[in-house]
């Protein structure tokens, strides 16, 4: 089910095991504590985060008897799906007992999410609940809803604002806001870009992966530039970025595996280092030297071009590059 559905199903009563899921971390993490504040369970609570995660430790969590009539409600997040008969134990065990409850907030992609879904349907005592990236309109609207909450007076175009610094990213702007809101003044865009840290950066490492992955990259230069990120400075990630993964590429087929402490002199995260190392495989020796020199003439052309043919130049070079994989 949707949020929407979901929403009026907690009016009428808790479900006893919930998988939640999706491209909403802040969604997710305000469900979870939905079910914290309304079964009263802080501190009878089992919370199993990530690494945490061990199947015979919230199974006897499950299990056991309340402890001076309290609830036991078992949180579990985790970017790893559990097995289906693992979890068919607990949501079992969850409708067992009056005082159980089940909250599984899966981290992972969500089109790994729906095998899971066979262990939550009403049959089983149990719902799932997809929720999607928010637009702006959305996540505007649950921004106002958090500033109430916490009594933080900011109007309508900085949470717009705040959004955009941000990459869209509620969890972060939630944040963000409870930060903010220790000013006790009102808020105003000139605030937000004085105190608050932009997710430039990350934006451009996305645009740059999702470039290499074929996927639309229009949108993510425009937001870009919307938050004020120079169109010099993007072109310097690319050339940084496109440098690497020359770096994997050659490593890799010189060595046959992918080692990114020899390649970068620093060890990357495990996930960071097995992309990149797939971005590199993908693409052929002679392609990333058409896109070294398609580099160069471009940084030579931005250069020369006035500042408002840059942006144009900009868009045309990244789809320019992104025909050569």
């Amino acid at each position: 089910m949707y949020q929407r559905e979901f929403d009026q199903r907690l009016k009428q009563a808790l479900p006893k095991a919930v998988l939640l899921y999706g491209e909403n971390e802040y969604l997710i993490d305000h469900y979870i504590d939905t079910y914290i504040k309304k079964t009263d369970a802080k501190e009878s609570m089992l919370s199993l985060y990530h690494d945490e995660w061990h199947f015979e430790q919230a199974k006897n969590f499950l299990s056991q008897t309340s402890l001076f009539g309290g609830t036991n409600l078992l949180v579990v997040k985790h970017e790893k799906k559990i097995p289906k008969k693992e979890l068919d134990v607990l949501v079992a065990l969850a409708n067992k007992n009056p005082d159980n409850y089940f909250i599984y907030g899966y981290a992972g992609a969500a089109k790994d999410a729906k095998s899971m879904q066979a262990a939550f349907t009403d049959k089983k005592g149990g719902v799932w609940v997809r929720f999607f990236e928010p637009n702006i309109r959305d996540g505007i609207a649950i921004l106002q809803q958090k500033a109430q909450t916490i009594h933080l007076d900011i109007d309508h175009y900085a949470l717009q604002h705040l959004m955009l610094v941000l990459n869209n990213n509620l969890a972060l702007c939630a944040n963000e806001l409870n930060k903010l809101a220790i000013l006790g003044t009102k808020v105003t865009g000139k605030d937000i870009d004085r105190l608050v840290y932009s997710t430039a950066p990350l934006a451009t490492e996305q645009l740059l992966i999702d470039l290499f992955n074929k996927k639309p990259i229009t949108e993510m230069i425009t937001k870009l530039l919307e938050i004020g990120e120079d169109e010099s400075k993007i072109l310097r990630s690319t050339q940084f970025f496109v440098n690497q993964i020359f770096l994997f590429h050659a490593y890799i087929k010189l060595n046959g595996h992918v080692d990114s402490a020899a390649i970068l002199g620093y060890k990357l995260p495990k996930h960071i280092e097995e992309q990149k190392a797939q971005l590199a495989l993908r693409v052929k020796s002679a392609a990333l030297l058409k896109i070294c020199e398609h580099l160069l003439e471009s940084e030579l052309a931005m250069k020369k071009a006035p500042a408002t043919q840059r942006e144009v130049l900009l868009y045309s070079m990244l789809i320019k590059l992104q025909g050569y994989l």
